[in-house]
């Protein structure tokens, strides 16, 4: 699993539009951290 800034790294989708993504059922995290709230992407 990748953090948000990992994922970025390796796709070049910037975060602002991962949230989005996110945030707009576009793209979900495979998990989000329910005490941070930090999103991590699977590589699947």
């Amino acid at each position: 699993m990748f953090k948000i800034g990992e994922f970025f790294k390796l796709t070049q989708v910037s975060i602002r539009m991962l949230r989005y993504y996110d945030e707009n059922n576009l793209l979900k995290p495979a998990k989000t951290d329910p005490n941070t709230g930090y999103r991590l992407y699977s590589g699947k």
